[in-house]
């Protein structure tokens, strides 16, 4: 079990909540989502870590969306942090950005992409922050043992594994829900990306997406027995300036929380 401030993850604790718009697009909407979040998880007694990322390195084409600047979006979410008192998760995509991102966040992210850069993997691990990670596409479970014992050589063991699918011929995602109980083997909270899961990457200029089967993948993931649930969530996802058609629309997210809710606490009460 790996605690953040007050919230317990892994070895049978209920279900943790992390979630929040994909990127930070501006201080009002990073806000409002966060302020519906926490009264949502509050409401249900959800243990909930604010997610969003300062910018996006990893875009389809030139012309999308990456962020705001550095220091301001930054600031943004160290105001969510302290305005709401939640732990913040944000991606990290270089070296240089670890030390500034660090002062900000309780958890670093590893964007899938990213999931095998030794050096990224080896300088968050010293930060001595959680080190969530997500699966690359591209990876089976079975290869995260590799991706664990570079973060341990710092002697930091808080990490965090995430499934977010594998690549599935040209721009498709499958979810293999094995790999979940594959990766637990490790001792390490898993995590379920019920949003990335969804996408269709690389779609024309952009990725596309099917929220529609975030319920099903998320439902799923929870009957399999997950310490955490990661969604992308947004007040108005088509109008989203980054993964628009992956994100979980914030008026449906209650729903959804008090069915998982539910599965969860079926599948554990079991063990």
């Amino acid at each position: 079990m790996i605690n953040a401030k007050k919230i317990k993850i892994g070895n049978g604790e209920p279900f943790v909540l992390i979630a929040g718009p994909c990127v930070v697009e501006n201080e009002k909407t990073t806000m409002k989502t966060a302020e519906e979040i926490k009264k949502i998880t509050d409401d249900l007694n959800i243990p909930f870590v604010f997610k969003s990322s300062y910018k996006k390195a990893n875009r389809t084409s030139i012309n999308s969306f990456s962020g705001i600047a550095f220091e301001k979006a930054l600031n943004i979410l160290s105001k969510v942090r302290k305005e709401f008192q939640v732990c913040v998760l944000t991606d990290i995509h270089d070296e240089r950005e670890i030390e500034s991102v660090s002062h900000v966040a309780d958890i670093l992210q590893i964007p899938a992409f990213l999931s095998r850069q030794t050096d990224l993997l080896v300088a968050a691990g010293k930060t001595g922050k959680i080190i969530n990670v997500k699966k690359g596409q591209f990876l089976a479970p079975d290869d995260m043992k590799h991706v664990i014992q570079k973060i341990e050589s710092t002697k930091n063991k808080k990490i965090w594994l995430t499934e977010r699918g594998t690549t599935f011929g040209y721009h498709n995602l499958v979810v293999d829900m094995r790999s979940l109980q594959i990766m637990k083997k490790f001792g390490y909270p898993v995590i379920m990306d019920a949003t990335h899961a969804v996408q269709l990457p690389s779609k024309g200029t952009e990725s596309g997406g099917e929220r529609e089967f975030i319920p099903t993948l998320a439902k799923a993931a929870a009957a399999v027995g997950i310490d955490g649930l990661f969604l992308e969530v947004h007040p108005y996802p088509d109008k989203a300036l980054s993964d628009a058609a992956s994100q979980l629309p914030l008026n449906n997210l209650k729903e959804l929380l008090i069915t998982i809710k539910k599965i969860d606490e079926i599948v554990k009460n079991e063990k």
